[in-house]
C-alpha cells in the first residue's frame, strides 16, 4: 500500500541506515515517517513504539535502555537510548517521548544543523538529506552532546573490556609456553 507515494510497513526495526523517526498524522492516527539512507516509508506504529520495537528486536528493552542511559551518563529527561550500541546504533528524542511529536534521530547520521526562524532548527545528514525540526537549536545541540557522551562512555568501556580480555589471554599464552 502507498500513502502520499510513501512505502507503507506495518513495524520496523531501526538499523544503521535509519536517520530519523518522525509522526505522521493521518486522519486521526499517529503513524511514523522513518527516513533511511535509501527512501522514506511510512510505519503502521508510533515513533516510540518503534523505538521501543527496536530494542526489543536488539536484546533489550526500552526501560532497560534508560535505566543503562542514566547509569552510564546520569541523564533521565529527554535520554538518549543506545538501541544497539555494538552497530553504534544511537537515537535521541528531540521532546518527550510520550509527546507525540516527538522526533527521534539517529546520532551517527547528524552532519550539521543550524538554527532557523521560530525556535526550529534544521538538521543536515551525512547523505545530504535534511529536515527542519520543530525544537531549538540549543534543545537539540543538549540532546545531541548527551547522545555523544553516551556514545563514548559505552565505547570506552567495550574498548576496555576488550583490553582486558587480551591482556588475560596473552598471559594465559604465556604460562602455556
Amino acid at each position: 500500500m502507498k500513502v502520499n507515494e510513501f512505502i507503507v510497513l506495518e513495524q520496523f526495526i531501526v538499523s544503521r541506515y535509519t536517520m530519523a523517526v518522525l509522526p505522521y498524522f493521518l486522519n486521526s492516527d499517529v503513524y511514523a515517517k522513518v527516513i533511511e539512507e535509501d527512501g522514506e516509508y511510512i510505519i503502521k506504529q508510533t515513533p516510540i513504539d518503534i523505538i521501543k520495537h527496536s530494542c526489543d528486536y536488539y536484546g533489550s528493552s526500552f526501560q532497560g535502555r534508560k535505566e543503562g542511559t542514566k547509569a552510564v551518563i546520569g541523564i533521565t529527561h529527554k535520554a538518549p537510548i543506545a538501541i544497539e550500541p555494538a552497530n553504534e546504533i544511537y537515537v535521541f528524542p528531540t521532546a518527550s517521548p510520550r509527546d507525540s511529536r516527538c522526533v527521534w534521530l539517529s546520532h551517527m547520521h547528524v552532519y550539521r544543523y543550524e538554527p532557523a526562524k521560530y525556535e526550529r532548527t534544521i538538521v543536515y545528514f551525512r547523505n545530504g538529506k535534511s529536515i527542519s525540526l520543530d525544537v531549538s537549536c540549543k534543545s537539540f545541540i543538549n540532546q545531541l552532546y548527551r547522545t555523544a557522551q553516551l556514545r563514548t562512555k559505552l565505547s570506552e568501556r567495550m574498548e576496555a573490556r576488550e583490553r582486558k580480555l587480551q591482556y588475560i589471554f596473552r598471559m594465559q599464552q604465556e604460562k602455556q609456553s
